[in-house]
């Protein structure tokens, strides 16, 4: 019972604050986000949940006054989390977002074990002492596994267990800005001590320990590492290209998308670009056409509901100075890889270029629709569905790498990347085209 309670304050603090949204509000922002995704939503045969009796129940239990509405923007993530669209993220109003933060911790799932893999060396931070590398074990008294499967798993969609559960761990410390949290740590050498942390960086904020969205490293036998956190950046392209200069006579490539997601589709194929060398075909897609003449009995054919589109063609870029890579390349991947870095993964195996390592990527593709609800409030859904050229989908399973690489909590505590070691072995035995 201890537990239970001790959820139930973090989460749901007893002082309610200044209510913005009416009842009414709450009623149409629902509704909008019930309506919007039977209409636009692509994966419609996804949903296993019975979606108009959530509505009903979301209703019920938020119009009241007792419910905050930071408590209303975490049981309308729980509704959103029934369609089972890893990429559906509902916005709520700046003012409210502001009320919405986590301590500035960057965690990541191994083995479905949190750890802290960086934090921002603010004040706060300078006393707990969270230490990197350190799992944790428990918050607010709850086991880790408990706390996140209870409180935070509900608010989370994913295509895959492991995409979910990895999402699930980058958010397990949200909550009402302000409020404390005490983590009981173990540190890399075993031992085990307490940590007081605060949720102070908002969703409005810009995240303190964000990634460069490409950064590059010489590896020993003069292979150049290239990670990609962000294919959205307008200069990732440009960065890529300044990469393969300071290294055309580079022995090998390792393109690190482990990282990366969001949009950022084209970019991706230009980077691709210049490491190919002849055409290569992306991914095909489908959207949903809405044709209210086949809900009748004599519908025609339902392949009629959908607008289909066949997959483009990546051509080898080269000219103003530059050449193409022909060195041996390798893509890592994780189920951290999301997005467009998934597209750009369909069409690296699509051209034959080398070998995905490591894990299965998200599947968490497709073009996603940012629509306008009632009060400033916003609804993100996957509309398209995305395939390999052959028709295979992808966005529910993910892509598979051809070297699976487990991720092991000893080897990373040893500081030892065995994915990245896997790809410097393939470099090495690889012939150059």
């Amino acid at each position: 019972m201890l537990s239970r309670t001790l959820l139930l304050v973090a989460w749901f603090p007893a002082v309610v604050c200044a209510q913005q949204l009416t009842p009414v509000d709450r009623q149409l922002v629902a509704a909008g986000v019930w309506a919007e995704s039977r209409y636009n939503y692509a994966y419609w045969d996804a949903v296993r949940a019975d979606w108009d009796s959530a509505f009903a129940a979301l209703v019920t239990e938020t119009t009241g006054r007792t419910v905050s509405d930071v408590q209303y923007f975490r049981r309308m993530r729980r509704f959103v989390a029934l369609l089972a669209d890893p990429q559906a993220d509902l916005e709520p109003p700046p003012a409210l977002a502001a009320r919405v933060a986590r301590p500035p911790l960057a965690l990541r799932s191994i083995e479905r074990r949190p750890f802290i893999i960086d934090y921002a060396p603010n004040d706060e931070m300078r006393i707990a002492r969270p230490q990197r590398l350190a799992e944790i074990l428990a918050i607010q008294g709850v086991p880790a596994e408990q706390w996140i499967h209870d409180s935070i798993l509900p608010e989370i969609a994913g295509a895959t267990d492991a995409s979910r559960w990895e999402r699930a761990v980058a958010r397990m410390l949200e909550g009402e800005k302000g409020t404390a949290l005490h983590l009981l740590l173990r540190l890399p050498g075993g031992e085990q001590r307490g940590a007081s942390v605060t949720r102070s960086v908002s969703l409005t904020a810009r995240w303190p320990l964000e990634l460069p969205a490409l950064d590059v490293d010489t590896l020993p036998g003069g292979a150049i590492w290239v990670r990609v956190s962000s294919l959205a950046d307008a200069g990732v392209v440009q960065a890529f290209d300044r990469a393969l200069g300071d290294a055309p006579r580079a022995s090998g490539i390792v393109l690190d998308l482990r990282e990366a997601s969001g949009i950022g589709r084209e970019n991706g194929y230009a980077i691709l670009a210049r490491l190919i060398e002849r055409p290569v075909l992306t991914s095909r897609w489908r959207t949903p056409q809405y044709r209210p003449a086949y809900r009748g009995a004599d519908a025609p054919d339902s392949t009629g509901a959908w607008l289909a589109a066949p997959p483009d063609t990546i051509r080898p870029r080269q000219g103003e100075g530059r050449t193409r890579f022909a060195g041996p390349v390798a893509i890592l991947s994780s189920p951290r890889t999301a997005g467009a870095a998934e597209d750009l993964l369909v069409a690296f195996r699509n051209g034959s270029r080398g070998p995905i390592i490591g894990e299965t990527s998200a599947g968490s593709t497709g073009q996603t629709l940012l629509l306008p609800l009632r009060r400033g409030w916003q609804l993100r859904v996957t509309v398209t569905r995305d395939a390999f050229p052959d028709g295979t989908e992808f966005a529910r399973t993910g892509v598979a790498p051809e070297v699976p690489v487990t991720v092991r909590v000893d080897d990373v505590l040893a500081g030892r990347d065995v994915a990245l070691d896997r790809a410097r072995e393939y470099l090495k035995t690889a012939p150059r085209r």
